[in-house]
């Protein structure tokens, strides 16, 4: 950790990572996804890449990384490697993503800015690099429309986010800050209660009215409103152009450094994936929906899906500067000491890849190599 680290970025990173390293304890760094399925068959005379047997690669059972979901479920991943074997890891939390791809566990993953952040200044920029963008928007104030009519009524009631200091964790916070309340970061106290509810279990506790409201990602915003939640705020009307980074693509730098042509065939597939989704959204909403059916056993409900699906872009950008934004955010909220972002961003292989497919080149806003 930095030397520079405050005692309350101490705390904020110790709680966030507590419980998902107790279930790495348990049951080793994530969920392994089934690649048996047809759509992973390699292709005939496909050699291997770089003369790996393997590229490991990790992604949340979230819709907000529709990319890696489509991108398994379709096959473009196995597509792009040939004889290298795409496999899957699949993850609740960041902490234990980062976890993961310092072990070696995983070689890249899909991941939310906060952890990102985080796994970055923790190893004083040596353990990973952003190499590209996956999705924007997808996430919602849902609250209980009897208790909660406008924004000025969240002051004083209960509002979920997913973990004490990610990425919906800390948007929460600047926007209360933004309102002129206050709230402590560490115990969630203050003018409006902050309560730290992981996403699977979230909707049960809005059933049951332990809490007022949540702060959170698709699909578990649309599970809120078809259990009677009222969208109150969508994230993206906060943002210059409605645009701001959900998941990115992170890879360890000793496998970017070792491996170039294994990144460029994932980053190469990432860039057809996101064409692809854009081109056949039924078919794309249809193929996340059943990868994530695949990865945890249960499709979502149409009710729940079709709002969600239609509230996440996909982009091959990843939205540097309101990255650094967010960073910003969770400095203001006292979870951060400022970070140091140089050099986070490793931009070179994939505005390869996008100048090959005839595409504008990305921006890394002065945060690395674009």
């Amino acid at each position: 950790m930095p030397a520079n680290s405050t005692p309350a970025l101490r705390r904020a990173l110790a709680v966030a990572a507590a419980l998902p390293l107790l279930a790495l304890a348990a049951c080793g760094y994530g969920s392994q996804s089934d690649d048996s399925s047809a759509n992973q068959k390699v292709a005939a005379g496909a050699e291997k890449i770089d003369g790996l047997d393997s590229v490991k690669i990790g992604y949340f059972g979230n819709l907000t990384h529709a990319t890696a979901l489509v991108g398994n479920q379709k096959g473009f991943f196995q597509k792009e490697l040939g004889a290298t074997k795409a496999q899957y890891a699949t993850f609740n939390a960041g902490p234990s993503e980062i976890e993961a791809l310092n072990a070696g566990s995983i070689d890249i993953g899909w991941i939310g800015p906060s952890p990102s952040i985080n796994g970055y200044t923790q190893s004083k920029g040596k353990s990973l690099k952003i190499i590209g963008g996956s999705a924007s928007g997808g996430v919602k104030l849902v609250v209980d429309p009897d208790k909660i009519k406008t924004l000025k009524d969240v002051k004083g009631k209960k509002i979920a986010t997913p973990q004490l200091g990610n990425t919906q964790d800390v948007a929460f916070l600047n926007w209360i800050a933004d309102q002129g309340w206050k709230a402590d970061a560490q115990s969630g106290k203050g003018d409006v209660t902050v309560v730290r509810s992981d996403n699977k279990v979230t909707p049960d506790a809005f059933k049951s009215g332990s809490i007022d409201g949540a702060w959170v990602p698709e699909p578990t915003a649309s599970k809120l409103v078809a259990e009677g939640g009222k969208v109150l705020l969508d994230e993206s009307s906060l943002w210059p152009d409605g645009k701001f980074v959900i998941t990115n693509i992170i890879v360890s730098q000793k496998f970017l450094k070792e491996h170039p042509k294994a990144v460029e065939a994932v980053l190469k597939a990432s860039v057809e994936t996101n064409k692809w989704i854009k081109a056949n959204p039924d078919q794309a909403k249809a193929a996340a929906n059943k990868q994530l059916e695949t990865d945890s056993g249960k499709a979502l409900p149409a009710d729940v899906l079709d709002p969600a699906w239609k509230s996440i872009q996909v982009t091959d950008d990843p939205l540097a500067a309101t990255l650094n934004t967010e960073a910003e955010h969770a400095v203001k909220a006292g979870l951060l000491a400022k970070p140091d972002l140089d050099g986070i961003y490793d931009l070179t292989i994939l505005n390869k890849v996008l100048k090959a497919e005839g595409e504008s080149p990305v921006s890394a806003a002065g945060l690395g190599t674009s």
